[in-house]
């Protein structure tokens, strides 16, 4: 496949009022996003509430994704699950309704027994079934896994394994990561995307790209082609919002960010809540801080 490289927003799943996945929506959001400098989307992620779907709307969100994304751009989709099976299953799904490559975070229900033989089995045999790339996914404050340099050196010799997304801060273990050779590695904390991209990092998925698409695409650039006093001055101004619609609000924080910049969020799947009027009120305060500091 082309290189991983630039911005991706790993998109939310939109649903209607009556709580069933709103295809319309989803493609409506995809083109409107491919109308900018991204270099493609995720479907499925971790904040497209992947865990809460059943596998039949799973499939229709990548359907309706896939209905918007242009053959130049990338669509990844997520499909990991707690078993090895299902998550192959998961990933000729979505390879046969035209994804680019599969982002498979760790499986971590049994976590105590999630030992590096047993992690590295579980990706060479997905990769080994897969029609698509692989990209492997750490995750460990979600999932309590850590995929260590040693499992990805060892994994990334494997022809249909592409890259990793590292959704942590930590830097040290990015670096080491981008020094394994031929092989793709994504930030997923947009806090520290500058220094990341400085590390060696292709790109970068972010919560924040779904909500301000053309500052994310803007801090890459100036990074990529060594700009980087306002590289790090972007950086420093999205910090706080990217905060708001990850770690503080979560998934409804981002869905009310998207609303307020004229995206199609929508409601949360129970049992998670919407946001409060006061959160929604900050997320607002620090929306038009950032438009703000750029027109300036």
């Amino acid at each position: 496949m082309r290189d991983l490289q630039g911005i991706f927003p790993p998109i939310p799943t939109t649903f209607t009022g009556s709580g069933d996945v709103d295809p319309r929506a989803i493609t409506a959001n995809v083109e409107k996003w491919m109308r900018t400098g991204l270099a493609g989307i995720l479907a499925l992620g971790s904040n497209g509430e992947a865990p809460l779907l059943d596998e039949d709307e799973s499939d229709r969100v990548v359907a309706a994704a896939r209905d918007a994304v242009p053959r130049d751009r990338v669509l990844l989709a997520g499909t990991g699950r707690e078993s090895t099976r299902a998550t192959i299953a998961a990933t000729r799904r979505a390879a046969a309704l035209g994804v680019d490559a599969v982002l498979v975070r760790t499986p971590s229900t049994y976590k105590g027994q999630m030992t590096p033989e047993v992690l590295i089995a579980h990706y060479r045999a997905v990769a080994d079934a897969s029609p698509v790339p692989v990209l492997l996914y750490n995750l460990p404050g979600v999932t309590g896994i850590v995929l260590t340099p040693a499992i990805v050196a060892t994994l990334a010799q494997h022809p249909n394994i592409a890259g990793i997304k590292e959704t942590s801060p930590d830097l040290e273990r990015l670096g080491l990561f981008t020094q394994i050779g031929p092989f793709a590695v994504l930030c997923g904390w947009a806090p520290v995307v500058f220094p990341a991209l400085m590390a060696g990092a292709a790109g970068a998925i972010l919560a924040v790209a779904n909500v301000l698409p053309n500052e994310c695409v803007e801090l890459y650039e100036h990074q990529r082609h060594g700009r980087l006093e306002p590289a790090l001055s972007l950086q420093r101004r999205l910090t706080p919002i990217a905060q708001l619609v990850t770690a503080t609000y979560g998934i409804a924080g981002l869905k009310m960010a998207m609303d307020l910049a004229g995206y199609q969020g929508g409601p949360v799947r129970p049992p998670l809540l919407p946001v409060s009027p006061p959160a929604r009120a900050q997320i607002e305060a620090a929306l038009s801080a950032v438009h703000g500091a750029v027109l300036e």
